[in-house]
């Protein structure tokens, strides 16, 4: 058995990622252990997120943790809104706007293009490993579904025909980036404790 806190006070990436963890991962909340404040997210990129979360959670908590950061990135927008992703419309992170703004944008564009990328960080006894997962696929013409959150009624994965806020949760569970991103660690974390 494996204790890890996961860097999020977000309900839906919580739901998912205790949805996807095998039964020797025993997963906790910053909350679980007192913890509220806020984890800095001032890098460039979203691997330096991720690791700033996690590594603010570690000096705090002194326990394993992970954190990650994901970006929904646009070939015809030069791959953004990337680092940007929550907050592409302003610091409200209202999700409506920013769809909205995305469409905006790409009004005229042929190629839609996009893709979801995730970037764990994991701090395991001090040490920092990362983790990376992608799921390629397009933005579509409007938002359509009731599922997801953030960005998920516009994003259609490859080799589907809807988005992911119309798929069933289970679907989008076993094709998402975070869960790509997840499943990498775990594959880690797997190796690891085989070898020692």
């Amino acid at each position: 058995m494996i204790s890890l806190v996961f860097a999020t006070g977000n309900p839906h990436k919580l739901q998912e990622i205790q949805d996807l963890s095998p039964p020797w991962i025993n997963l906790s909340k910053p909350a679980d252990w007192n913890f509220f404040g806020e984890l800095p997210e001032t890098g460039s990129t979203l691997e330096e997120n991720a690791v700033q979360k996690a590594t603010e959670l570690y000096r705090v908590l002194q326990k394993d943790c992970f954190a990650e950061d994901t970006g929904l990135e646009v070939y015809a927008l030069d791959m953004q809104p990337g680092v940007d992703t929550a907050h592409f419309a302003g610091p409200s992170r209202d999700a409506s706007e920013n769809m909205n703004l995305l469409l905006n944008r790409l009004e005229g564009h042929s190629d839609r293009r996009a893709r979801f990328r995730t970037v764990i960080a994991l701090i395991l006894g001090g040490a920092i490993h990362t983790f990376e997962g992608i799921v390629e696929g397009r933005i579509a013409m409007m938002p359509s579904g009731r599922g997801g959150f953030g960005y998920d009624p516009v994003f259609i994965p490859e080799a589907y025909d809807k988005t992911f806020a119309d798929l069933p949760d289970e679907v989008k569970a076993s094709i998402s980036h975070r869960s790509r991103a997840f499943h990498a660690m775990v594959r880690w974390l797997e190796l690891k404790g085989r070898n020692q």
